[in-house]
């Protein structure tokens, strides 16, 4: 701390440097652990650290409003959907809404950007007075809308706050037609935003045509616009040339732009034997998005997730480079012929040289030339994902990330038929040390077999197919004069060393049955940077036998020594709720097999999403979950979301370090009662209280 300056015999200690240079240091320090640490040092650096603190998410009980603390009134960016109990209205549970409202404005009073959970209007009629100077707002609902007047639910907030810039509803539950009324009610709003993100993960509806340009018409100055639609041409308001064509007229200065098919969001995995195009094309034309492209010159980021057919794109992506020379991202869904690749020359896509992150979903006609055109042409992609294409070989991979390994750090390869986690690790050597996110499926049949035998020449991810395929890959290189140098390729078995040594995220999906434990097998052993691991299991156990394993497999990632943060997500799993069928096991038992092994992770932090019963609307907690989740005892926040009986959330407090619990209900329709034994209001209270109540370890 203390530094002796040179030709002299003082020392200079850190308290002297001007409070001004402090005050910069400390703001630079983002993370939020890291601050509170830092404020334990002295009173000076405690206060230091307050005022230069700009970001804060309150947690708590509503009931506690009175214990907020008065310290942090340098706060502009104010979360508060975190507040419990979770999804009842924030100001409701006090005699004196209006009181609490004001000691949140007294507490806070530089904020203009607020999260908030909005059961009813009546939240936003007693916040947004009092903050004026809101710029920008994102609101969260996901219980069903109350029978009030159209566009009753942003008045309030037109009303009072003049300078919004950004409104993000996309996790908000609201009728589409809520918002056009308010914007005609409000046109100076509408003037005023920048950002709009009404891309809705709430409801299967999507905006209708003539609603997103009465929007827009209302919102001529907008520079990001994301929003969810139907481009299905048998249904009314779909969204078709006329439709993209007047809305690039409306906004011509957005640089972003998300159009997104309603259906996309129900996350529901196409056929593998599917030949990727749909019964429908879209009444999208080539001519159309060259003028759009045209209309919209300062792009930079592009999502046209269609779910119907956009057959020969290429024209219409090569103008795209020309038009939009911004264009950082692209994203397109079922978009065909993006890419001709005739004699391995780039043309359509592959022409967008600026491309920095580019994503092809339900592409039925993307084969392995068109990947090395892109390779050739899009030099700077840092990000890459396919979803959906079936064409694609672990042979096109390999050519690509060998092309990109100086640039590629974050690779997606999801739901295509030739890829299970073998072949995809198989097509990922190349950037083996430099990837840091990646994701893949994880089917554990595959891993069996390439552990028993190398793989046969008919097989697409074998590895005599595989090693055949890099051979030819010098031959074509050469032919092709690529400035990217090759590296010698032997015969040695593809993974003599396993080590990714830059990979901090890994997301997996697993199909309900499967198993997690050969995941080491497949050549993810060594991995001494991952910090983070999502999985995702989906699938219908109802026609299921009960498992044939004990666990799942969670005990197999211990061989990752910095693992601490863990999404375990089975929402995906469909299954009897209470009782099942002779032979048949209900959804404790499945989450007896998801869960077992975990207490052997050292987690910090744990999202959890347990299986439901689609029948009756119900994702909860049941005993066996409770049980296993109670011996992490290294976690320090437990999120679930779902619902949970309350003498079930007894478990956790055995942890001796958890300092965070929530229940969380975000899933469409949010339950509106809860029953006698699930988690109501006071049964959160007295669980918080117990949580409070003890002595943890910092």
């Amino acid at each position: 701390m203390a530094k002796k300056l040179a030709g002299t015999s003082s020392n200079l200690h850190f308290h002297d440097i001007p409070d001004v240079i402090l005050s910069n240091i400390f703001s630079l320090v983002t993370d939020t652990r890291t601050r509170n640490a830092v404020s334990l040092v002295c009173l000076k650096w405690l206060l230091l650290e307050r005022s230069t603190r700009k970001s804060l998410t309150l947690r708590g009980n509503t009931r506690d409003l009175l214990l907020l603390p008065a310290c942090f009134r340098a706060v502009t960016n104010l979360d508060l959907s975190f507040l419990s109990p979770w999804g009842h209205p924030l100001l409701d549970s006090s005699p004196n809404p209006v009181l609490l409202a004001q000691l949140l404005r007294n507490a806070f009073p530089l904020v203009v950007s607020l999260t908030v959970y909005v059961r009813n209007p009546s939240t936003l009629h007693l916040l947004a007075p009092l903050w004026p100077n809101l710029r920008d707002v994102k609101l969260i609902r996901w219980h069903q809308r109350l029978p009030t007047p159209i566009g009753s639910d942003f008045i309030a907030l037109f009303e009072h706050c003049h300078t919004l810039s950004s409104l993000d509803v996309s996790h908000f539950y609201c009728w589409t037609e809520d918002l056009p009324p308010a914007f005609e009610a409000y046109p100076s709003i509408g003037a005023c935003l920048f950002r709009l993100n009404i891309l809705k993960n709430s409801s299967a509806d999507g905006f209708k045509s003539h609603e997103l340009l009465a929007i827009t018409a209302f919102c001529p100055n907008l520079r990001e616009f994301l929003a969810t639609c139907t481009f299905d041409h048998r249904f009314i308001g779909f969204v078709g040339d006329q439709t993209l064509l007047a809305l690039a007229s409306n906004c011509p200065s957005l640089s972003v732009l998300h159009l997104v098919d309603a259906t996309s969001l129900s996350k529901v995995r196409a056929d593998p034997n599917d030949e990727g195009y749909t019964s429908e094309d879209a009444s999208i034309s080539h001519a159309t998005l060259a003028d759009v492209f045209a209309g919209l010159p300062l792009l930079e980021e592009l999502v046209l997730d269609v779910c119907h057919n956009v057959r020969e794109a290429w024209p219409a992506l090569e103008v795209l480079n020309s038009w939009c020379p911004r264009l950082k991202s692209l994203k397109l869904g079922q978009f065909h012929g993006i890419c001709r690749s005739i004699d391995y020359r780039p043309d359509g896509v592959a022409l967008c040289q600026g491309l920095e992150s580019l994503s092809i979903k339900n592409s039925a006609d993307l084969t392995d030339t068109a990947l090395v055109a892109i390779s050739l042409g899009c030099l700077r992609l840092s990000k890459f994902e396919v979803l959906g294409c079936n064409r694609i070989t672990v042979i096109g991979m390999w050519k690509l990330t060998h092309a990109l390994q100086k640039t590629l750090v974050d690779v997606k390869i999801c739901d295509c038929k030739n890829f299970d986690v073998v072949s995809s690790l198989q097509a990922l050597e190349p950037i083996r040390d430099r990837i840091e996110r990646l994701h893949i499926d994880f089917v554990s049949e595959s891993v069996v077999q390439s552990e028993g035998q190398t793989g046969s020449s008919n097989q697409p991810g074998g590895f005599e197919n595989f090693e055949a395929g890099k051979r030819g890959i010098i031959r074509e290189e050469k032919s092709l004069g690529k400035k990217c140098k090759s590296y010698a390729i032997g015969n040695d078995n593809l993974f003599s060393s396993r080590t990714w040594n830059k990979l901090h995220y890994l997301s997996l999906w697993v199909a309900a049955g499967e198993l997690l434990t050969p995941l080491s097998l497949a050549g993810l052993d060594d991995c001494p940077a991952l910090e983070e691991i999502d999985i995702k299991i989906e699938g219908d156990c109802r026609d299921q036998p009960r498992p044939s394993m004990d666990a799942f497999g969670l005990s197999s990632l211990a061989c990752y020594p910095r693992l601490s943060r863990m999404h375990l997500d089975c929402s995906g799993v469909i299954g009897y709720a209470l009782t099942a069928p002779s032979g048949r096991a209900d959804l404790s038992l499945w989450e007896r097999f998801f869960l077992s092994g975990i207490e052997n992770l050292h987690l910090n932090e744990l999202n959890y999403w347990p299986a439901q019963d689609r029948d009756v609307n119900q994702r909860s907690l049941f005993l066996p979950a409770a049980g296993l989740l109670a011996q992490c005892g290294t976690l320090r926040k437990l999120f679930i979301h779902g619902t949970a009986n309350e003498h079930f959330m007894m478990f956790p407090l055995r942890i001796p370090t958890l300092r965070d619990v929530q229940l969380r209900e975000d899933y469409y329709p949010a339950p509106e009662n809860d029953t006698r034994t699930e988690m109501r209001v006071y049964s959160c209270c007295r669980f918080e209280d117990a949580l409070n109540s003890r002595q943890l370890p910092d």
